[in-house]
Order: C-alpha cells, then structure tokens, then sequence
C-alpha cells in the first residue's frame, strides 16, 4: 500500500522584545485531543489549504506554493492567536477580532480579505526552515517555517481555545528549560527549532542568519548505534543539536 502525500503546512514563528534580554517567542499548547502533537508546546500554524493557493496567484513574486504557505502561516496565526501579523496596513483590534472570528464560522479567507479591504503582505515572513518527518506512526507534514516580528500596536494574543488551550510568550530557552524540566512537551522538531532560536539575541540576527542558510527539505531519520537508535538530522542547515535518542524523542 502506497503511503499518502505530505500534507503541505506552514508556522510561524512570532518575534517580540523580551524584557531581559532575550527575545520573546509565541508558543501554543495544542489541546490534548488532537490527533497530532497532543498537548504540545508548538508554534502557530497549521494545513496549507486550497483557498491560501488562490491567493497566492497575486503574489508571482514566490512560485506558488511558496506563496501558499506564506498565506497559510498568516492565516493560521490570525486564527490561533487573533494577531494579524503580515497585512500591508495594520488592522486595529476590532477589526482584527471581526476577521477572526469570520474564520472561525468557515468563511474563506479570500473572502473576507476582499469584503473588509484588506491586502496582504507575505514578505513580512522570512523564511526559516522547512521539515517533512516522515514516522510512521503518525501522518506525515511538509512544513515551511517563518520568522516575522511582531508589529507595534498589535493587539494582545489570545488562545482560540479548540486546536489550543493555551498560549504564552517566553525566550526559547525558557521554553527548552520547560521541557527539560518535565513541565511542558514538545515534538522533535520543535525542539531542534528552539535550540536554534535560542541562539540569538533578536529578530535581526535570526533573520540574517536565516537568509545565509539556504533552505532545503529536512528529513529527520533513524541511525542504528550501539547505545540505542538515534534521530538524526543534516549539521548544516543551522542547527546546534542535530542529534537525539530515539528512546527520548517525541516525534508526534
């Protein structure tokens, strides 16, 4: 039998000021019931789906599946957390709440973009990453991951409360110490992720870092070891930590 597809998806990675130092990142907690990274620290995203192609058609800039996920990560963070991160003008708090809440009853985004005057602006995004595990034991992503400050004036966060129960701003090494620690969870590629956040000290310098790496499909796999199987990935896109116990790594 034929495995399906990846499920074409994007994340956002959303960049604030922290107050010591470090910057601060949004984290979601999926809700413990879905099927897929249950009760997990993520970040916002989610399914790239056909109405985020359409839109992409006016943005020839990127080919168009590149253009979809861009649309797709602005989408899912407006969604998951009510903060409209990549529109050419700034929506004010009501307005953003109206086109939120008009995604959650099902209608396209497309549609509301065209019916409330609003335009977007995918460079607002800059690539971060893209992942595609491909574990059998769980349906299998092909996730694009973006960086993006978060604009001044943007309203405050809030949980959309059915895929999340919770949302929260820390620095990527607070979260690892979370997870260290046994107070939160989080996938395998989350965490690879944060490490490498962690590693800098603002937007800037992730987003020159990010532009100097050329991205290309990562694809975790197994490696036989002695002292156990290991989950590997490649040492040159970035990452401080390419490798980990399989017997410790969660992987869905």
């Amino acid at each position: 039998m034929t495995a399906p597809p990846p499920i074409p998806a994007a994340t956002l990675v959303l960049f604030r000021a922290g107050d010591h130092g470090a910057p601060e990142l949004l984290m979601v907690e999926r809700a413990g019931g879905m099927a897929f990274a249950a009760g997990a620290l993520v970040f916002p995203g989610g399914r790239v789906d056909p109405d985020d192609h359409a839109l992409a058609a006016s943005f020839p800039a990127h080919d168009g599946d590149e253009a979809a996920a861009r649309i797709a990560a602005i989408r899912e963070t407006l969604e998951e957390s009510g903060l409209p991160i990549g529109f050419a003008h700034m929506p004010d708090a009501e307005e953003t709440s109206a086109m939120r809440a008009a995604l959650a009853a099902g209608e396209a985004f497309s549609a509301i973009l065209a019916r409330r005057g609003h335009a977007l602006d995918p460079e607002a995004l800059t690539p971060w990453a893209r992942w595609c595990p491909n574990f059998k034991e769980a349906r299998s992503f092909d996730t694009r991951f973006y960086i993006a400050r978060l604009p001044a004036g943007s309203p405050a966060a809030t949980v959309d409360e059915t895929e999340n129960v919770h949302l929260f701003w820390a620095s990527a090494q607070t979260v690892l110490d979370m997870v260290a620690r046994g107070e939160a969870k989080a996938i395998f590629p989350t965490r690879r992720n944060l490490e490498r956040l962690a590693l800098f000290a603002d937007f800037d310098g992730a987003a020159s870092h990010a532009t100097n790496i050329p991205i290309r499909l990562i694809q975790p796999w197994v490696e036989p070891h002695p002292d156990g199987d290991l989950l590997r990935i490649p040492d040159d896109q970035g990452y401080p930590v390419t490798t980990e116990p399989v017997a410790s790594a969660r992987r869905f």
